[in-house]
């Protein structure tokens, strides 16, 4: 059993009201219990051996000691590991094993860093060692961050605490072009102020979204329906049918007309002020039936964004979350205006309460076999609300769909070890992510005799596979003989896909190299890109066929594994990262780019020039 802090979208709103009453909230289970897929959390034991690596810290104006900065090491063969910096900015890891490592340093008021990363919103490099490496002089160069600070109002110029405000970035993702949270967020304080720090130069979009007053007392009402509380029944206080919509800067609720702030390495751009605007709250109410028309009682029912781009995906823009009554019937307040996907799952909760009730310990279920599990029946229906409130809907459920099949090992032996690690993940195509979280299956253990199966799939599914053993990568996936890698296939509720055929492949096709400049001198710091010269393989749903890499600490470059088809190889001095996944990039470089055929199992060398 392992326990750990949820913070999801829909279960989230309970949490948030516990913690905001100063309430421990524990929730214990297993990952694959959750509604999201936690990809990597696999039981691979981590590695030890016999390198080291050390390095120091420092700004990279003075080149004063950073003390007290968290140094995080990563690798497929350690997972995760931290160290900090001393009084000099030293850190050092020990016992390591060999392998590939990605190196990054952070602290408060400085811009988080990748190792080998000189520009902002840059690729680090990948660091490899070899046993009884001692690799010294991993060294950062940590800028000062630059600051975005503000104030945030309503509507009659009253300072608003409890926002969040967050800074984010206009990037391609998931097919198209959306504004994406950088990781940076601030909430203001009694004054309605704001300070996001740590931000690298470059341009930013800013939105607020409001977590109390209405929103705060929809999430008392929902964790209260769902431990049993008295949410139905009771003294009843005034509740305005108002509130807040995500708010961009200047004062908009639409990402396109929202402002761009610049800032340079280290300034603050101040007086980032702007209102929350207004808007009228619905209620949502209506009755969840089963597939054979019974009342569905205790279900967990959330109107989630359709989109869940932009300010939409702080708290969960302006949804919200109810539980059925043993009639089946729902009700959800302080619903925003907005596209939603009303969605319906079985949802199990028990308490119990610890020092006095203080400290509340709750144990969740939301997924896995049986009663409310994977085998449990689910409904989803498209939702619009407009400031009126809408009443007597239906939300009929369904039994998932479910996925079975097998690994098959081609081009060499099947590995003896690690294939009950492998896990065969359920991904939503349309790079949204978010209507379909909490109903796209959970993913599926592969047991030792390499079969597979998956429950509670709803909507079209593209398969992936995480923690592969060294030197394979999938090949195919194909149903009944159909090539669904790529393009995945839709799953019906309640129907049985069996036959599923993963093939893996042990001969990998590879792409490596070097990079000169203008005139033949070797280049050791760039971009490189690789993708296919098929325009139709650039935006397929997690496409495989466009991939950008920084050079490793000698200047080389590797990409691997590629499927075999024909590519075009391009190297830039700078590409933020991600940036190559947008077509109108690709068309940029492609006329300067270098061609080339790849074929199954080759390794192909190339000479690339800066573009």
């Amino acid at each position: 059993m392992r326990t750990w802090k949820i913070v999801t979208i829909g279960v989230a709103v309970m949490f948030a009201a516990l913690e905001a009453r100063g309430q421990q909230v524990i929730i214990n289970g297993d990952p694959s219990e959750l509604p999201i897929p936690m990809p990597g959390m696999g039981p691979r034991q981590p590695k030890t051996g016999t390198s080291r690596m050390r390095g120091r810290a420092i700004t990279a104006d003075t080149g004063a000691p950073v003390r007290r900065a968290v140094i995080r090491i990563s690798g497929p063969d350690i997972g995760s590991k931290t160290a900090m910096t001393d009084a000099e900015g030293r850190y050092e890891f020990r016992d390591l094993p060999a392998g590939h490592f990605n190196l990054s340093a952070s602290k408060a008021g400085y811009v988080t860093m990748q190792y080998g990363q000189v520009r902002p919103f840059e690729q680090g490099k990948t660091i490899d060692l070899v046993d009884a490496q001692v690799m010294d002089k991993a060294d950062f160069l940590m800028p000062r961050g630059s600051v975005i600070s503000g104030r945030v109002v309503d509507e009659f110029g009253d300072p608003m605490s409890e926002a969040m405000v967050m800074a984010m970035r206009s990037m391609w993702s998931g097919g198209r072009r959306r504004l994406q949270p950088t990781g940076r967020s601030a909430t203001t304080n009694d004054l309605g102020q704001f300070r996001i720090y740590g931000l690298s130069p470059g341009d930013y979009f800013v939105s607020a979204t409001m977590r109390g007053g209405a929103e705060m007392m929809a999430m008392e009402m929902a964790m209260a329906s769902m431990t049993g509380g008295a949410g139905g029944g009771g003294p009843v206080g005034s509740n305005p049918n108002s509130g807040y919509a995500p708010t961009y800067f200047p004062g908009t609720s639409s990402g396109a007309e929202a402002q761009k702030i610049s800032v340079a390495a280290g300034q603050e751009a101040a007086n980032t002020d702007f209102a929350l605007l207004p808007v009228r709250l619905a209620k949502v109410t209506g009755i969840v039936l089963s597939s054979d028309g019974k009342p569905v009682e205790g279900a967990l029912i959330t109107a989630q964004p359709k989109s869940m781009d932009g300010a939409g995906m702080m708290m969960g823009g302006m949804g919200g979350t109810g539980r059925s009554d043993k009639n089946g019937a729902f009700t959800i307040t302080n619903v925003g205006p907005g596209d939603y996907v009303l969605q319906s799952r079985a949802f199990q909760i028990q308490m119990s309460s610890t020092g006095g009730g203080d400290n509340m310990v709750f144990t969740a279920r939301i997924g896995g076999g049986g009663d409310g599990g994977a085998d449990s029946e689910f409904g989803a229906m498209p939702l619009s609300v407009s400031g009126e409130d809408v009443s007597n809907l239906v939300l009929v459920t369904a039994k998932g769909a479910s996925a079975s099949g097998r690994l098959t090992f081609e081009g060499g032996a099947p590995p003896t070890s690690g294939i009950t690690n492998i896990r065969v993940m359920p991904v939503s195509p349309d790079g949204d992510g978010g209507p379909m979280m909490m109903m796209g299956g959970n993913g599926g253990n592969v047991k030792a005799d390499g079969t597979f199966e998956i429950k509670g799939l709803s909507g079209s599914r593209l398969f992936r596979l995480t923690n592969l053993p060294a030197a394979w990568t999938v090949k195919s996936v194909r149903v009944n003989a159909a090539d669904i890698t790529d393009a995945g296939m839709e799953f019906k509720p309640g129907e049985a896909v069996t036959g599923v055929d993963i093939t893996l492949t042990s001969k990998l096709s590879q792409v490596a190299g070097t990079v000169t400049g203008a005139g033949s001198e070797p280049v050791k710091d760039y971009t490189v890109v690789i993708f296919s010269d098929d325009p139709q393989r650039w935006t397929l749903p997690n496409t495989r066929y466009v991939a950008g890499r920084r050079p490793d600490l000698n200047g080389k470059f590797e990409v691997k594994p590629l499927p075999p088809g024909s590519y075009y190889a391009a190297a830039l001095e700078y590409l933020p990262s991600g940036e190559w996944n947008d077509p109108e990039v690709l068309e940029r470089l492609k006329p300067n780019a270098k061609k080339f055929t790849l074929d199954e199992g080759e390794s192909k060398t190339l000479e690339l020039k800066i573009q």
